[in-house]
């Protein structure tokens, strides 16, 4: 079978093969740490679990109670990077509509979501899409997706965004309208674990002005194969922060002391990612962790992922100075954004070449 930049995962998974095509196929030391997501899932016993943090008490007047929520998010961000939020203040109803809405456009035929396809080559990132092979060796990853800047407002290309269904408007602008806003009281509780200003942080990411999110549903289609593939490959995720929301089936795995953790879905919540961009900044106090998507042959999976970039080529990214001292010397070179986008490209394919 002949893959194409055009070739839809959703549309080979229902064409009936039972073997998928070879492109897909991930490498022989990944394929000997691919599992069984529902087996992992029910196995979590012995396994180290993604912290919960309930944001109940973030804003809370007694200062007490406040610093111990504040102290777990931070704990958690510094070990892992990686979090579940609970009562984190946006209600399950627009979560449920934000939802309904992504599903409503993956439900439409592919012929209708071809409408708004993209087009990498011409620089059209925005818009529905499946992965290009981005790495040396050309393994492509079992996933469709759909993508667009969502915030600040007035940066949006509406013309992109879906007009079927109806809700899907409204209901992202408003979630993400909520999302900016618990940014930044996240942004603002790493600031003061790090000694700095409140404000601090989110100034050097961009301010509320700078400071882009990018939505992005990824569509995991049933896999015939799936100890054969990965629905993303491993990667750590290159914005300050990261937001998540899924369909409730397994697939996130983080790698956390030297092995594949598998999330386990905990409903009503947010998954957030610590991105590279706050990792930097902190001078590694708050980890950036590396995280993969995996598939599986019964249920499709689907996540929905805001991304808060700082702007490409405004901010100097490097170890804040109060991060910084003689028995912590800077661990990461200065760069802008863009400049770190394209050192991490340029440094995979490096590796995928020459592994050594």
């Amino acid at each position: 079978m002949l893959i194409s930049a055009n070739t839809r995962v959703e549309s080979l998974a229902k064409s009936g093969i039972h073997q998928i095509p070879k492109e897909y196929i991930r490498t022989q030391d990944e394929l000997t740490t691919i599992t069984d997501v529902f087996a992992e899932e029910n196995n979590q016993q012995c396994q180290p679990q993604v912290p919960i943090i309930d944001l109940n008490d973030i804003d809370s007047k007694d200062p007490k109670t406040q610093e111990k929520c504040r102290h777990e998010l931070r704990k958690a961000a510094s070990e892992w990077g990686v979090m579940h939020l609970v009562n984190h203040g946006i209600s399950g109803d627009l979560i449920n509509r934000v939802k309904a809405a992504g599903e409503g456009f993956f439900d439409q035929p592919v012929e209708e979501k071809e409408k708004y396809s993209n087009d990498i080559a011409s620089g059209k990132i925005q818009g529905y899409g499946s992965k290009l092979a981005n790495n040396a060796c050309g393994q492509l990853e079992w996933e469709d997706y759909f993508f667009h800047l969502v915030f600040p407002e007035e940066k949006r290309d509406l013309t992109i965004w879906p007009s079927t269904p109806n809700d899907y408007i409204p209901a992202t602008t408003e979630y993400v309208r909520q999302l900016r806003a618990l940014a930044t009281k996240i942004l603002a509780t790493l600031s003061l674990g790090l000694g700095l200003e409140e404000g601090r942080l989110e100034k050097d990411v961009g301010g509320m002005d700078g400071l882009i999110l990018q939505l992005k549903i990824n569509y995991y289609p049933k896999c015939p194969q799936p100890e054969l593939a990965l629905g993303v490959e491993a990667h750590t995720d290159v914005s300050a922060l990261t937001f998540i929301l899924h369909n409730m089936v397994p697939g996130l795995q983080l790698f956390y002391n030297g092995q594949w953790v598998t999330a386990k879905c905990v409903p009503n919540s947010i998954i957030m990612h610590i991105g590279d961009t706050v990792e930097i900044l902190s001078n590694g106090k708050y980890k950036s962790i590396l995280h993969r998507g995996l598939v599986n042959k019964e249920k499709v999976r689907i996540s929905w992922v805001v991304f808060c970039e700082p702007p490409k080529e405004k901010i100097i990214l490097k170890p804040l100075s109060e991060t910084v001292s003689e028995e912590e010397p800077p661990l990461f070179p200065p760069r802008t954004f863009q400049q770190h986008m394209e050192h991490k490209v340029f440094k995979k394919n490096n590796e995928a070449v020459d592994p050594k």
